[in-house]
């Protein structure tokens, strides 16, 4: 096979001196080069192919009982009822928050505290689904349209929560008990009042 490549290269090159030839197979490298970069799309870039039909090996699979498959992972639901709140937050002690925030002379954050407990229970109840973002005022709105017979004692009690925790007004002791008192009515309308 040597002898017949060499007597082949010796024919060519008594022909074409070998200087050219590679000049020439330069010229032709990068002449396909730049047609395979600017081939046009409407131009078939292969031949048609004949296929062969696809011999298949056998598989070897594992018994079914050494087969580990892991379960799929489902995906998590969305609630449509927002974010759990605690309903009355009651410390080990057995006090409320809200009344050991008062005894300590904390009255703002005390009648804050009365409201996120009224508003837990009546998510705890289902009357409400309050979402991040959710203001006082809407809260209320939302209660009175299912539940009306809170509507004028919670309507009070986020009017004063309003009133000292954004317009800074200081809070007094009188205000920490009209808070629980509007906190209670709530509170006993919402037993009152079927479901």
């Amino acid at each position: 096979m040597t002898r017949v490549w060499d007597e082949f290269a010796a024919s060519v090159f008594d022909v074409v001196a070998p200087q050219t030839l590679l000049l020439l197979g330069l010229l032709a490298a990068g002449i396909t080069g730049a047609l395979w970069y600017w081939f046009p799309a409407w131009v078939p870039r292969r031949l048609p192919r004949w296929r062969l039909p696809r011999l298949r090996w056998p598989r070897w699979r594992l018994p079914k009982w050494r087969r580990t498959r892991r379960p799929k992972a489902k995906p998590a639901r969305k609630s449509k009822a927002g974010p759990a709140f605690a309903p009355t937050v009651v410390l080990p002690d057995g006090t409320l928050l809200a009344d050991r925030l008062a005894a300590e002379g904390r009255y703002a954050e005390a009648i804050r505290q009365r409201l996120r407990d009224v508003v837990g229970d009546l998510t705890a109840a289902g009357v409400i689904a309050p979402l991040p973002g959710t203001t006082a005022a809407e809260v209320a709105a939302e209660a009175a349209v299912q539940r009306p017979a809170v509507a004028g004692s919670l309507a009070g009690a986020t009017d004063l929560f309003s009133e000292i925790w954004y317009g800074d007004r200081p809070a007094q002791a009188d205000h920490d008990a009209r808070m629980r008192a509007l906190t209670g009515d709530v509170r006993s309308r919402m037993r009152g009042v079927p479901s």
